[in-house]
């Protein structure tokens, strides 16, 4: 953890010695009665905690907060519902890499189990979008949804500077000789790609076709080399 992130809530009560943060903090980082942390809440501000006391079950903390981070990237992306092990993944390093949007959606040549994983069901994703952006020391999460189609999702973006469609079977060009414009969305489909139905919707939608190459990647890899090249295209580094 680059930075420990807090719940509101959480920042107003002692913090249990089991919880994963207060291990975090005892045995890695090595905090003492006194020390300070790097600490910040939720979608709010950063700023510095203090250990102010240790008993056997709990840690009290003290606070003091700055000014929030700046917005997140304007990236959304849409994908392909994936198997939960790399739907985890992908949260936590597209969170990290300061994506402002995701939306798993359910497509036509996707398994549809995938969206019934505890992963979902339980509440578990939000704690994989925390571990991002601790990692990348901000505060900010990314809007996620996981309950609609494909169709549902396209149709309800809003305005977009540049729609982008990862496939690599009908593009005629690289991601990285695409102009992009502010905001971006890339649609990147489920492992057996997308259906000739979506790929029409998508043209319908105004969304250019790009690959990232002859290499055939793990949707995680895919994901963490589109945003990169999003990223440069919109000279966010």
């Amino acid at each position: 953890m680059n930075l420990i992130l807090f719940e509101p809530a959480e920042a107003e009560r002692p913090l249990s010695r089991s919880d994963p943060r207060a291990v975090h903090l005892l045995e890695v980082l090595r905090r003492k009665a006194g020390d300070t942390f790097d600490a910040g809440l939720v979608n709010g501000p950063k700023g510095k905690g203090t250990l102010v006391a240790i008993d056997d079950s709990r840690l009290t903390l003290q606070f003091s907060w700055g000014a929030p981070p700046p917005p997140l990237n304007p990236i959304t992306l849409i994908l392909g519902l994936p198997r939960p092990q790399t739907a985890r993944k992908i949260l936590a390093e597209a969170t990290a890499l300061g994506v402002q949007a995701l939306h798993f959606v359910r497509t036509e040549k996707g398994e549809p189990n995938y969206g019934q994983s505890t992963l979902w069901s339980s509440g578990e994703w939000r704690r994989h979008l925390i571990a991002g952006a601790e990692q990348a020391f901000d505060t900010r999460l990314p809007e996620i949804t996981f309950d609609r189609s494909f169709v549902e999702a396209v149709n309800a973006l809003g305005p977009a500077g540049s729609r982008i469609a990862l496939d690599n079977y009908e593009s005629p060009q690289p991601l990285p000789q695409l102009s992009m414009r502010a905001p971006v969305v890339l649609a990147l489909g489920p492992e057996r790609g997308w259906a000739a139905a979506e790929r029409e919707l998508l043209r319908t939608q105004q969304f250019a076709f790009a690959h990232l190459g002859p290499r055939v990647l793990r949707t995680e890899t895919a994901v963490v080399a589109a945003v990169t090249l999003a990223k440069a295209g919109l000279k966010l580094f």
